[in-house]
C-alpha cells in the first residue's frame, strides 16, 4: 500500500513453527476431536472441509460460533469465515486463512494465520486485536499439544 492510500481494512498475520510434519499439524486443526483437545475449550463439531459449516465453542466466549469453511486444501491451506463485529465482510464476517508450510526437510511446519475483513475504526481495531490475541494463543496451544501433549488452555478460562 502506498503512503497516500487510505486504510480500507484491518488485517493481521501471526505465525509459529510446530515440530511435527505438516500433514499432522493440518489434521490437528481440521479434525474436530483434536481441535477440541487444545483450542476450542467448549468443543468443536464438524471437520474443516470445503463448503461445510461447523461449530466451535469456547469457555471464554460461551455459545457456539458458526464457522463456514470456504477452502480446504490438505495439507496446505484452510480458509474460514465467521461472525464478527465491525467487519467489512458482506455478512458481518471476518476471513481467516491458515497456511501450513513444510520446513526443515518436512520435520517441522510453519503455520501462518491471517485474519482480515475488519473495519478501519476503533471497534474494528479492538476486534482485530482481540482475535490476534486469540490466534496467537491458538498457535501456542497447538505447539504445546503437538510437541508435548500439554493442553495449555485447560483451566485457563474457567
Amino acid at each position: 500500500m502506498s503512503t497516500n492510500s487510505a486504510l480500507t481494512e484491518i488485517s493481521f498475520t501471526v505465525s509459529g513453527r510446530i515440530g511435527r510434519p505438516r500433514e499432522q499439524v493440518y489434521e490437528a486443526v481440521a479434525d474436530p476431536e483434536q481441535l477440541s483437545r487444545y483450542f476450542t475449550t467448549g468443543g468443536a463439531q464438524g471437520r474443516l472441509s470445503a463448503g461445510v459449516e461447523v461449530t466451535w465453542d469456547f469457555a471464554d466466549f460461551p455459545g457456539a460460533f458458526g464457522v463456514r469453511v470456504l477452502e480446504a486444501d490438505p495439507p496446505r491451506r484452510i480458509v474460514i469465515e465467521w461472525s464478527g463485529e465491525a467487519t467489512t465482510g458482506e455478512d458481518g464476517t471476518s476471513r481467516t486463512t491458515f497456511e501450513f508450510g513444510s520446513i526443515d526437510d518436512g520435520t517441522r511446519t510453519l503455520v501462518t494465520i491471517t485474519e482480515s475483513s475488519w473495519q478501519p475504526t476503533r471497534a474494528g481495531a479492538r476486534a482485530a486485536f482481540d482475535n490476534c490475541e486469540g490466534w496467537t494463543s491458538m498457535l501456542n496451544a497447538l505447539k504445546a499439544w503437538m510437541e508435548h501433549g500439554i493442553n495449555l488452555r485447560e483451566g485457563f478460562y474457567r
